[in-house]
Parts: C-alpha cells; structure tokens; sequence
C-alpha cells in the first residue's frame, strides 16, 4: 500500500510553482500585447535579397513573455509590398520559447516607399495587434557601396587622380624658370569637382 499524500500538500505545490514564475497548467492569459522587437522603420533595398526582418514579442497582461501564441503577419495588398515564400502576403507562425515570431522570408516587390506591416496575435480568445513601419528603396542608398551609379572607390580614385594633376600643375607653373606666379585656386567636392583656371 503506498501512503496518500495529503491535498494540502499538492496544493502548496502548486502555489509554491506559480511564485517561481511556472505556469500552471490551465493558465491563459487575460490580455496581450505586441512589442516591435525588430524591424521598425528599417529601409529595405528591394533589389537585395538580405534584409532584417521583423521580429515581434507577445507578452500577457504582467508583461511575461507568452509562447505558443498565433502570429500573423500581413504584407500590404498594393503598393510597395511584397509576398513571402508561401506566394501569399500573410504568414502565420507561432512563438517560441522566449515569445518571440519572426516574419521569415519576404521577398519585396519594385515599389519603393513606406510599407506597414500589420502583426495580430492571439491565444486563449486574446487577441492583439500590432503596426510595422519600413520604407521600401529602388537604389543602393542602404547599402553604402554604390552612390549615383557609380562606386565610391571609383569616385575617390577620380578625386585623387585629378587632384594629382591639379598638384603636378601647380608646381610645374610656380617652379618654370624660376619665376614666380599666382597659385591657382583648386576646390574639390564629393560628387562634382571644379577646377579654377589660373588668373
């Protein structure tokens, strides 16, 4: 015969797991909340194919973390946009562990401008919703290598090449048969370079 544990006993057991911070097993959540982990007013290139992507955490009303939660994630229907590996503009995927959903794979469309996705989560008949904001872009201007259709290391290999015959000029004409003449004036700008002829 094996002794009874008295109730009293499980009972402080189950206290004592939901002090820690354990859940319980019947226990859901009376509200949620979506916070924007990632992916809030990022600029995406359309023409790469590596962007960030969104990353969303759902949390219960004490500001816990909630795994096994329903995310969906909703790409605009026009507009600048796109749709994600399934073909479709909505995914649907749960938390995970530390409550977080990441809307994977999302292959933007030719439209540049501003983007919002929506993000609904749910568990346990609570609902919540959400807003993403990026900014959709044609050109490189995030990506840093690439300014006006041509390379910036091309530009600054045309910057010191003029700027070295502007230099040899220069020191040709100050130093011709040991007279002296005015130097002429040189100004160099990013993007566009003028050269003063001399006076």
């Amino acid at each position: 015969m094996h002794p009874r544990i008295p109730h009293c006993l499980f009972l402080i057991t189950l206290l004592l797991l939901n002090f820690w911070g354990l859940p319980l097993w019947s226990q859901t959540p009376t509200s949620l909340s979506i916070v924007i982990v990632e992916g809030e007013g990022a600029i995406n290139n359309v023409k790469q194919r590596v962007n960030r992507e969104p990353i969303v955490l759902v949390e219960d009303e004490n500001h816990k973390a909630i795994a096994g939660a329903s995310v969906t994630f909703f790409l605009p229907n026009q507009g600048p946009g796109g749709t994600f590996a399934n073909g479709t503009n909505s995914l649907t995927t749960s938390t995970n562990a530390q409550g977080q959903a990441v809307a994977r794979g999302i292959r933007f469309n030719n439209q540049a401008g501003t983007m919002e996705i929506r993000v609904a989560a749910s568990l346990g008949g609570q609902t919540a919703s959400a807003i993403i904001t990026q900014t959709n872009v044609l050109g490189s201007a995030t990506s840093g290598g690439s300014v006006g259709g041509m390379s910036r290391t091309t530009k600054i290999l045309i910057l010191v090449a003029i700027a070295g015959g502007v230099a040899g000029g220069v020191i040709a004409a100050t130093h011709r048969g040991g007279s002296t003449t005015a130097t002429p004036t040189t100004t160099i700008t990013p993007g566009t370079v003028t050269v003063g002829a001399p006076q």
